[in-house]
């Protein structure tokens, strides 16, 4: 498959104009910061708390920014034509990706300034959420496509608000082993549990079995979104 530079450029630049202009998504993406300026505020009451800001930072910023630009195609009629266009599946994916993706790494940046935690071990740390963005782009892209405007993704998207979000504290109020053990497989939990095992002195080799964890959330995502893509070009 050629992938063409010039379709993802032309789909990044359409998006980052539609961003401009979108109050919605803007307010969105800066909820992250100002919760991290918080955290810095009153500070850490334990080191679990670490990726926190980081976490919400995905969630918000990747997961419903995505859904929201996607959802919006959707709600003026134009992913249509974007989905009928000669740009591939991968260069749609790559270009609506890319705005966003930025736009969190920058997120991320200034949460764990304004947060002033403590990290370390920041090379297998920045593997560890490189795959997490991954994950709630696609997480996002689903999300949006499942929407039929930019108001229907909170609705669509509130569960994976609740389960991502609060899995910490559901881990803590829930007795059913099971059910934790689940949770504690969420790409999220996977990242907190390696930025404590990180800032404890843990090496690369310990905290390649959360980064295989999340790298598979990553692959199977985006197969999934793929998919969803390519039965959408089907019903249109």
């Amino acid at each position: 498959m050629n992938l063409s530079m010039k379709r993802v450029g032309a789909i990044f630049i359409k998006d980052w104009k539609d961003l401009k202009r979108n109050s919605y998504v803007l307010f969105t993406i800066f909820m992250p910061v100002v919760f991290a300026a918080f955290i810095g505020q009153v500070g850490m009451e334990n080191s679990s708390q670490f990726l926190l800001p980081v976490n919400m930072a995905l969630i918000m910023s990747a997961a419903f920014v995505q859904a929201s630009m996607v959802a919006e195609e959707k709600e003026k009629n134009t992913l249509r034509g974007l989905l009928l266009s000669p740009a591939s599946t991968l260069e749609i994916f790559i270009g609506k990706s890319v705005l966003t993706g930025v736009v969190t790494i920058i997120v991320i940046l200034l949460s764990i300034l304004l947060s002033e935690v403590q990290l370390k071990g920041i090379a297998p740390l920045s593997i560890g959420i490189f795959f997490s963005l991954i994950a709630f782009i696609s997480i996002g892209t689903m999300i949006g496509l499942l929407s039929r405007n930019v108001i229907e993704t909170g609705i669509v998207g509130m569960p994976v608000l609740v389960l991502f979000l609060g899995s910490s504290m559901l881990t803590q109020i829930i007795e059913n082993k099971t059910v934790k053990n689940v949770l504690s497989f969420l790409p999220n939990e996977q990242l907190s549990v390696m930025s404590i095992k990180l800032y404890e002195g843990a090496a690369f080799h310990h905290v390649f079995e959360n980064i295989a964890v999340i790298a598979a959330w990553a692959a199977a995502t985006v197969v999934l979104t793929f998919l969803l893509y390519k039965k959408s070009m089907a019903d249109k």
